[in-house]
């Protein structure tokens, strides 16, 4: 039966300076010089080796180096053996190395991530970070085994139809030719969440009966029963895999947006990106474990996983914690010359490796992709119809979309070539007029009543050390961020045929060309500071919107000290009912939802309560005579990334 060895320590690095160090894995060489600013962190080759000693297997097992992501392309050598050059860095790929295996094994990794014309991404608003930075392992098998060949995937895939209170859930199986040439047979069966099997069916293009079926059913009951498939040869076992299974149906409609399982289910979500600071994107299961924490208590539904291939420990949380997933590959800002190869092999990839999770319902081909202009927009054309077709032939059970630039027009053919659209729309931040907004989605839905539109990305700048007690547009304080979400969630109610809305970004994180809010080297659009650390007041505003567990929040507690007469306090909380005090003496009470606002005059110190039934959130605000400067964005810090 197969087992897995993880090859993660006594790993040498050999780095831009020609100096080799010892390190583990995961690894990237961008954790610091990527997220410090200046767009100049290392982009070219680097070396990773070790020596590795002979696993113990028998003469009908193969022995799989199995790599997880690694960034941009790599060049594997073992035993001075070229094995394996391949382009594309977020995806699982795999070599077979029995036949090369010593006693002792040298396994050499040169990791590029250099500036060139054929691998996405290459121009893009985030930074590449280069390395080794996902899980390495060996993969022991037998000879007769599921496929592991076909662009990384697992051997197996389903997809499931339901009628009634039953289903019938179709599961094809790929084995390798010495499985096909020994005459071995696949054995499939579906387990419950308790381990009782529930159907199975001998072959390895079955249909399995479920009747009362326990659907996959978002937050509410994301349950999830266990697919087996077993290889077996002259009665044995030689081979098993397993894959959690998720049933459910959804629709998309342009009159009241995301169904799943014949209901609405209207989707509010975040995008999210896998860097943390100093780690960069060399993170492990606990930074995934925290990320999720952190997105359902916010109370998101969906999460764009932008704008690649994200590991398969998030995919599989994602299944596990019921949110919708919008999955793509980083397509992305700038059609390249010589780049169709590459989007072609990592859609496949993002493909065939996740075609089992529930969760994902969507295939993203590209983002923003007009951002560099049209020097080969009929190239770039024709490059997403190819895309668009080859996803609707590998999955047919699954939507297309992609995310169209801010700058383009609602005409512009790029928005009308997947079944959805997703437009990153910044109105109110890159440019004037919140209410602009609500004129965009209005003439968009009278142009094209059935084309399914969605806010792929929206947001603005908040830093948590900057305020004003009159933000504009730009300023990059907490308060600004707040008034921008404000407006944009009373926006989308507006509109409830948009059939999703995308928060950017669940997380600051690092982009090494900005220059923005005094801390270069970030995307600050974050509900959340890069280290995890802070949540910005716009947490708790989505909060309030997107979560039924009581509570109230106090805004401003970063904003301590403010020079003026009378000040305004905004209070954030699911419940009708909030009460303002300040130094134990009521200020007011006001009734409405989520968002309340009060004046009240400054004292010298201002101990502030508030209350909303047995909830109450408190802060201490002092009134000085002259602005902190420490609290206005500096000129050199303004500039506008657009």
């Amino acid at each position: 039966m197969r087992r897995i060895e993880k090859l993660m320590k006594g790993w040498n690095f050999t780095g831009k300076d020609g100096v080799s160090v010892s390190v583990d894995l995961p690894h990237t060489w961008n954790n610091k010089d990527g997220q410090d600013g200046g767009n100049d962190y290392y982009r070219g080759t680097c070396i990773y080796d070790c020596v590795l000693q002979k696993p113990e297997f028998t003469a009908d097992e193969r022995v799989y180096l199995q790599f997880h992501g690694v960034n941009s392309s790599a060049k594997v050598i073992f035993n001075d053996h070229v094995v394996c050059k391949r382009d594309g860095g977020y995806s699982t790929f795999r070599i077979d190395v029995t036949d090369l295996l010593v006693d002792w094994n040298k396994l050499v990794v040169e990791v590029d991530n250099s500036i060139n014309d054929r691998v996405y991404p290459q121009k893009a608003d985030f930074t590449f970070y280069g390395g080794i930075y996902r899980d390495v392992e060996l993969l022991i098998v037998s000879k007769e085994h599921f496929d592991l060949d076909y662009y990384g995937g697992l051997g197996i895939k389903y997809s499931a139809e339901v009628s009634g209170k039953d289903a019938k859930v179709k599961v094809v199986t790929y084995v390798n030719e010495t499985a096909k040439e020994a005459g071995a047979v696949t054995r499939v069966s579906l387990l419950d969440a308790e381990g009782a099997v529930v159907a199975k069916a001998e072959g390895s293009d079955v249909t399995l009966d479920v009747t009362d079926v326990h659907l996959w059913d978002g937050l509410e009951d994301p349950y999830l029963y266990v697919l087996k498939a077993e290889l077996v040869k002259e009665g044995c076992v030689v081979d098993e895999i397993s894959c959690n299974c998720g049933v459910r149906y959804f629709e998309i409609s342009p009159v009241d947006g995301f169904h799943l399982n014949g209901r609405p289910y209207p989707l509010h979500g975040v995008a999210r990106h896998q860097d943390y600071r100093d780690l960069g994107n060399a993170i492990s299961a606990n930074e995934h474990d925290r990320d999720m924490e952190l997105i359902r208590e916010v109370g998101a539904n969906t999460i764009r996983l932008s704008h690649y291939q994200h590991d398969q420990y998030f995919y599989d949380l994602c299944d596990k914690c019921g949110m919708i997933v919008w999955a793509e590959i980083p397509y992305i800002s700038e059609h390249l010359a010589n780049g169709n190869e590459n989007t072609i092999s990592q859609i496949k990839e993002l493909i065939v490796q996740n075609y089992n999770h529930p969760s994902i319902v969507i295939w993203g081909i590209s983002n923003e992709i007009t951002i560099s202009g049209g020097r080969l927009k009929t190239q770039m054309l024709a490059n997403h119809h190819v895309l668009n077709d080859l996803c609707h032939e590998m999955d047919p059970t699954r939507p297309t979309t992609l995310a169209c630039y801010a700058m383009c027009l609602h005409w512009n053919p790029v928005a009308h070539i997947t079944d959805l659209v997703g437009w990153n729309l910044y109105l109110g931040w890159y440019t004037p007029c919140l209410w602009l907004n609500d004129f965009w989605i209005k003439l968009w839905h009278i142009l094209y009543p059935n084309r399914r539109l969605c806010y792929s990305e929206y947001g603005a700048e908040g830093m948590p050390n900057l305020h004003s007690r009159k933000p504009k547009r730009g300023d990059n304080t907490e308060e600004y961020q707040r008034k921008y979400h404000e407006f944009m969630l009373e926006c989308f109610k507006r509109h409830p045929y948009m059939w999703a809305t995308y928060y950017w970004n669940m997380f600051d994180f690092a982009a090494d060309a900005r220059n923005q809010g005094g801390e270069p080297g970030m995307n600050h659009k974050g509900m959340i500071t890069f280290d995890r650390k802070i949540k910005k007041d716009v947490f708790y505003l989505y909060k309030a919107y997107w979560t039924e567990a009581p509570f109230v929040y106090l805004t401003g507690k970063r904003y301590e000290y403010r020079a003026e007469a009378t000040t305004e306090v905004t209070v954030y909380s699911n419940l009708n009912e909030v009460s303002l005090y300040n130094n134990g003496k009521m200020v007011g009470t006001k009734k409405g939802e989520k968002v309340f606002k009060f004046r009240m005059p400054m004292e010298d110190t201002n101990q502030l309560e508030v209350k909303a039934g047995e909830y109450t959130d408190s802060a201490v605000i002092y009134k000085t005579d002259k602005p902190r400067p420490e609290y206005r964005l500096k000129k050199k810090d303004s500039a506008n990334w657009m």
